[in-house]
């Protein structure tokens, strides 16, 4: 039994109007990707992106190895609860990071997270998220959940990848995240959401937390 429930953040937000329906469907957080990828947005953008968002709904940026001052900017600018570090950062450049990190790792299929230990004391989550060669994330995939089983107890663990309103219940019922991360699965077009599958999406994740609380 687990009475915990299961924080739902919503990546890739490339608009106002998606960050507030994303709200509206229950977001705890929302993220903007800083780094380059299809859905990259700058500075000026998430400002934007960010605008209306109420207080408790953290802000996320997403990073790929980025220069410090870049980072320390844009959480300073966009008033930022976490950033999110889908490179190869270091613990220590976690722990010198000025926000609290979340740290992207790409699970294979020898998948160990053990190895990850080192990561102990530097950062406020973990994300796993599914490997693919020479892609730092938003693959649309999924990774086997059984191979990540059973999740580190001495940090929360998001679960990202292929995440969909059909299956992430499942992600849920296997592992029992602390969080379940979504872009691509709730998505209408690259880069505009489908309002329909963000509510479906948190609704799923709200069933699955019942069931598991039974």
């Amino acid at each position: 039994m687990r009475n915990v429930r299961t924080r739902v953040k919503v990546c890739g937000l490339a608009s106002a109007v998606d960050a507030a329906e994303a709200v509206r469907a229950g977001a705890d957080a929302l993220g903007v990707v800083l780094a380059e990828s299809p859905r990259q947005v700058t500075l000026t953008e998430a400002e934007e992106i960010f605008a209306t968002i109420p207080p408790f709904v953290a802000r996320v940026g997403v990073f790929v190895d980025a220069p410090v001052d870049y980072v320390e900017r844009a959480v300073a600018r966009l008033n930022l609860a976490a950033v999110q570090f889908h490179g190869s950062e270091s613990a220590e450049c976690c722990a010198a990071a000025p926000a609290p990190v979340i740290k992207a790792l790409r699970v294979r299929p020898e998948f160990d997270a053990a190895e990850f230990d080192v990561y102990r004391g530097t950062v406020a989550a973990l994300l796993f998220d599914t490997y693919v060669e020479g892609v730092d994330g938003g693959t649309g995939r999924t990774f086997p959940w059984q191979s990540a089983s059973p999740l580190p107890s001495w940090v929360p663990v998001i679960v990202a990848g292929g995440l969909n309103p059909v299956n992430v219940g499942g992600a849920i019922r296997t592992l029992g995240p602390y969080g379940v991360d979504v872009s691509s699965g709730v998505e209408e077009r690259l880069r505009q959401k489908d309002q329909l599958k963000l509510h479906a999406f948190v609704a799923a994740v709200r069933a699955a937390d019942e069931e598991v609380r039974q």
